[in-house]
């Protein structure tokens, strides 16, 4: 299950840099909405996964004002009274001009500042694109409904794959971007929201932002890719796997190291998982199988902090026996960030010396390495 912090249509949702040492100035003018009515200036919590306030403006006489100072650009948002959507925005300092009507906020023009603009062009440039994967899935939707409810594989990677071809584009069209674009801070937000894809090349994302100036490198959002990066190098194929440890559902911390064997799996998943929770019968199939000739498991779950019951419930409704390990910290499990993973379920596959020797297998494939790797 992909990490939903923005879909691939929300790909948009992006900006670049701008210094402006005065401080920002949101100007609204907004048509068809009475006096009183309120903006809310909200911005993303990246902890809890949603939006707070963090400001509010009256609506008088068709405008309204907010003011403050920010360090760096960042994706923040304007909800407009009762408006069904939110708009966003780049905030950053300098003059922001917003111009909304209440009958088409969809519309809204937002602009003044060099990252409004560059994401205002940018969203007409991708809008295309949008609109031809949401027909896609509009078009397909029915017939994937068809195809789960009779278990057919066939037409289930099918449309699958028409899906993937688009999201695919889409990503090159933003990588693209990003490499024509050393300088615009909307290249950084692209690189990172980049990860969140599983069709992301990382050895081409590294390189596009080893080209970005050194400023965009050094902002909160270049920092994070620059650690993410760290990351994947770090659980690659043919490398070491970090040994970790955490609390079991018991309370009793546990490592990688102590839970190794001849074969070792460890599994990143989670109670609210659904994808994860179809994957587990097969990989408890496997463990029955192969765990006498030498195969152990250790499952990792992103699971929340106060959701602890739903772990554990789900470890036994699930039959999971190996060794279960967790913060509940959600996306922010420190493991997860420690192995890169921004989706899941994810698997990484051990030799007997604790080396990575394959990544994210299922079915038959898992089944067929670890039978490879055992000798069975």
């Amino acid at each position: 299950m992909k990490k939903l912090l923005f879909a691939v249509v929300g790909s948009t949702l992006l900006f670049s840099c701008n210094k402006n040492d005065g401080g920002y100035t949101i100007e609204g003018n907004a048509t068809g909405f009475t006096n009183g009515q309120t903006v809310v200036l909200e911005k993303q919590d990246t902890i809890q996964m949603k939006l707070v306030p963090v400001d509010t403006a009256t609506i008088e006489n068709g405008k309204f004002t907010i003011t403050g100072d920010i360090k760096e650009p960042e994706l923040y948002f304007l909800q407009v009274d009762k408006a069904p959507s939110k708009l966003p925005f780049i905030l950053e300092n300098g003059t922001i001009t917003v111009t909304l009507n209440k009958d088409s906020i969809q519309n809204t023009k937002i602009s003044g500042t060099y990252n409004n603009d560059e994401l205002a062009s940018f969203n007409k440039e991708t809008k295309i694109l949008e609109e031809k994967i949401a027909k896609y899935q509009a078009d397909n939707g029915p017939a994937m409904q068809e195809a789960r409810g009779k278990n057919d594989t066939v037409t289930i990677n099918k449309l699958m794959k028409g899906y993937t071809d688009l999201s695919k584009e889409m990503l090159d069209s933003n990588i693209k971007y990003a490499e024509t674009h050393p300088k615009s801070f909307l290249s950084v937000l692209i690189l990172e929201r980049s990860f969140y894809s599983p069709e992301v090349d990382f050895a081409r994302v590294e390189k596009t932002f080893n080209s970005l100036s050194s400023d965009l490198k050094n902002t909160t959002s270049g920092k994070k890719i620059s650690q993410k990066l760290k990351s994947y190098n770090a659980v690659q194929v043919g490398k070491k796997a970090p040994d970790f440890s955490a609390k079991n559902p018991d309370g009793k911390t546990i490592s990688l190291k102590e839970s190794m064997g001849k074969v070792t799996i460890i599994d990143f998943w989670a109670s609210w998982c659904a994808p994860c929770r179809q994957e587990n019968p097969h990989v408890v199939a496997l463990y029955n199988e192969f765990h006498s000739k030498g195969l152990n498991i250790i499952g990792v779950s992103l699971d929340q902090e106060g959701k602890a019951d739903a772990w554990k419930k789900a470890i036994a409704d699930d039959q999971l026996t190996w060794p279960q390990v967790s913060n509940l910290k959600f996306w922010n499990e420190p493991i997860a960030k420690k192995y890169n993973v921004s989706s899941i379920p994810a698997t990484f596959i051990l030799d007997e010396n604790g080396v990575i020797v394959a990544k994210d297998l299922r079915g038959e494939e898992l089944k067929a390495k670890v039978k490879e790797l055992l000798g069975a």
